[in-house]
């Protein structure tokens, strides 16, 4: 809330003063613009990264999605932060965000009735680990978030393949393809 005070003019008059720090809080210096900046970009295009790769495989959950998941997340650590709070306040942001994007991805999981099978873990989990790329991002652990997309990327593009070697994944038949056994749709190599 902005507060108005009463300040004597130099010729004694009162007036009303409200200052640029009443309104915006304190001017940012340089090493703090950048500083936030580099986090906010980290998380951005670390989203934006795992977004992709969901957007490119159409998938529900995607490119926006997955960046305002990681610059939210981040956004919200950087203002905890910046606000000088202790450890425990900003343990108390990342269980909030936890929560919330728990909620977020439990909306991103269908049960399929009629075929009794539930979609979208996957989505789920990648909007969590998004959410975990913005945290650690906000956190200023810029090498850990980056690590973090790298191998998330490895295990949303390089595992489907294995998985789908392994079986555990339904095929055109609509059934699972056991391990180490040819279907009939696999009989012509």
């Amino acid at each position: 809330m902005i507060e108005l005070r009463a300040v004597k003019s130099h010729r004694g008059h009162n007036t009303l003063a409200i200052t640029f720090n009443d309104v915006f809080g304190p001017v940012p210096d340089t090493v703090q613009i950048l500083r936030v900046g580099v986090r906010l970009i980290t998380a951005l295009v670390g989203g934006g990264l795992i977004g992709l790769q969901r957007e490119l495989t159409r998938h529900p959950a995607g490119l926006r999605t997955h960046m305002l998941v990681a610059l939210g997340s981040a956004l919200l650590i950087v203002c905890v932060m910046e606000a000088g709070t202790d450890l425990n306040a900003t343990s108390r942001v990342v269980q909030g965000i936890v929560t919330g994007v728990g909620f977020l991805g439990g909306g991103a999981i269908l049960k399929l009735t009629a075929e009794h099978e539930i979609r979208g873990l996957t989505t789920a989990a990648g909007i969590w680990m998004t959410a975990a790329v913005g945290v650690a991002a906000g956190l200023g652990r810029i090498g850990t978030a980056l690590i973090g997309v790298a191998l998330a990327l490895f295990v949303l593009m390089t595992l489907r393949k294995f998985e789908e070697r392994l079986g555990s994944h339904t095929f055109k038949s609509g059934e699972t393809k056991p391990l180490g056994i040819d279907t009939p749709d696999d009989a012509d190599g």
